[in-house]
């Protein structure tokens, strides 16, 4: 779909596969995009790097880094570092302990703050409800459910000048087809970051789930890695 007229998306980018996808598809559809990145001291920092060098790619209107401190929240692996990252792919029949509590429900509610204060209807997503972790926030039913909230909880949205939709464009694609997706669109994606639990180094460990979905998705797609040649200097013996 193109738009016929320029309409205004905030885009939550995390730096990775998904949401940096994602940004390029709201980008080609013909929105002026909005990306909006979280410093919220989680371990993998890196991919606020990954976030500031795709939103200058793909040319964003405005990039927005917003900080605050999971850390005294807790209760994930990826704010808490006496937690350790699950290795190896962990069971998909308990939610893992890479879960941060209420993350996308946090992370939609800035988008939502600002979608409204600049008149944004679209507020994309990179949720992804194939090749994932079973995070709870991840499935169509709570961004339906947000999407509802959304739409009762706001001045512009009661007063009738705005209607709020949720989009997450990725949510039936396994990541494989994610991939391909990107790459018909000229995406680089080495110009993101996926894994949870980097290296001294600043590289990628590639044993966490985020790693090995990555791993997966390339694979699937039958591209090599370019992150990997970046880090490595191969692009496809590394992992394992």
């Amino acid at each position: 779909m193109m738009l016929s007229e320029v309409s205004k998306a905030v885009v939550l980018l995390s730096g990775g596969v998904d949401s940096s996808t994602t940004l390029a598809i709201a980008r080609e559809m013909g929105y002026e995009c909005y990306a909006l990145t979280f410093d919220y001291h989680q371990r993998h920092h890196l991919e606020i790097e990954a976030a500031k060098r795709v939103a200058e790619a793909l040319s964003v209107k405005k990039h927005l880094i917003i900080g605050f401190d999971l850390r005294e929240i807790g209760g994930s692996a990826l704010t808490n570092k006496e937690i350790e990252v699950p290795k190896e792919g962990v069971s998909r029949e308990e939610i893992p302990l890479t879960y941060v509590p209420a993350r996308n429900t946090i992370f939609l509610s800035f988008a939502l703050g600002w979608a409204e204060v600049l008149g944004a209807e679209r507020i994309f997503i990179g949720a992804n409800a194939v090749d994932y972790s079973g995070y709870p926030d991840c499935r169509p039913e709570y961004l339906k459910a947000f999407e509802d909230m959304a739409n009762l909880a706001t001045k512009a949205s009661v007063e009738g000048r705005l209607r709020f939709r949720i989009e997450a464009p990725l949510l039936y694609l396994t990541k494989g087809e994610i991939i391909k997706k990107g790459t018909e669109l000229g995406f680089d994606y080495s110009l993101t970051w996926s894994c949870y639990d980097p290296t001294p180094e600043g590289k990628p460990c590639l044993k966490c789930d985020s790693c090995l979905f990555r791993q997966k998705g390339f694979e699937e797609a039958a591209i090599e890695d370019p992150l990997l040649k970046v880090c490595f200097g191969s692009g496809d013996s590394r992992y394992g």
